[in-house]
């Protein structure tokens, strides 16, 4: 095969990853050792769920879990402002950072520690690359101006846009801009001309949007994903099942060199 490119998408997983994404990179360097090619990471960032943040650590003297998460400055970012625009607090990480010993070896504390970046997507890309699970492999992301620029136009989409004082994801609805209250709540924002580079896909619509630019030829497609993807959408693609893995949603803290 001429040229391969393998992709694996994930939203920020939490600060050290989720054991289910360490197992795509496996999975694609796996079938990169066998095939060729290159490897891309579609790191959705665009996403604004900070569930997807969650850190699932085991302390390492009681086997007790403690889930961590990053705090937010208000209601407005914990729930419309994308990942890529959450800001991280600095008290945040100090107190992190001192409850960490218990959990994860000197080094991934040490990591932690000296990560520094505004937002919360960038915070979490910056500690996976420096544990070396990113060599070699190239990361587009969904919040990017380029990326959403050259990607198809979708009908099913959220827009990013200004709402008091925050950046907030907005899903598209006929000609109304929606926020999620929860239930069957929603909150109406005023209209304004959207642009490519405010669109990002919904989950539905996220494979062509993502395909249009990356033109992928393999797919490493984790448990979640296979219940909703349409392949059909994208019958250029091979997809792939990731490697199993056990305790998935436990967070991979180990540094590789």
């Amino acid at each position: 095969m001429n040229n391969p490119v393998i992709c694996f998408g994930q939203q920020p997983c939490g600060f050290f990853p989720k054991r289910f994404l360490y197992a795509k990179i496996l999975t694609a360097l796996k079938l990169q050792s066998e095939i060729g090619g290159t490897i891309v990471f579609f790191f959705h960032d665009s996403d604004h769920d900070l569930r997807e943040t969650q850190t699932l650590l085991k302390n390492k003297v009681t086997q007790v879990q403690k889930t961590f998460n990053f705090t937010s400055a208000n209601k407005i970012q914990k729930k419309w402002t994308p990942l890529y625009s959450k800001r991280v607090d600095p008290l945040w990480i100090l107190n992190t950072a001192r409850q960490l010993p218990a959990y994860v070896n000197h080094e991934a504390t040490d990591l932690f520690k000296t990560s520094s970046a505004s937002d919360v997507a960038t915070f979490c890309l910056n500690i996976y690359e420096r544990m070396g699970l990113l060599k070699g492999i190239s990361v587009k992301r969904s919040s990017d101006p380029e990326f959403r620029a050259k990607a198809c136009q979708i009908e099913d989409y959220y827009v990013d846009v200004p709402y008091l004082g925050e950046t907030v994801r907005a899903r598209k609805t006929g000609d109304k801009l929606l926020l999620h209250e929860g239930g069957t709540s929603y909150m109406t924002l005023d209209s304004v001309p959207v642009t490519k580079t405010m669109v990002s896909p919904t989950r539905d619509s996220r494979l062509i949007w993502m395909q249009s630019v990356i033109h992928c030829t393999h797919y490493i497609a984790g448990l979640g994903e296979r219940a909703y993807l349409n392949t059909s959408q994208a019958p250029e693609i091979t997809f792939i099942d990731r490697d199993l893995i056990e305790r998935q949603n436990e967070a991979h803290a180990l540094i590789t060199h």
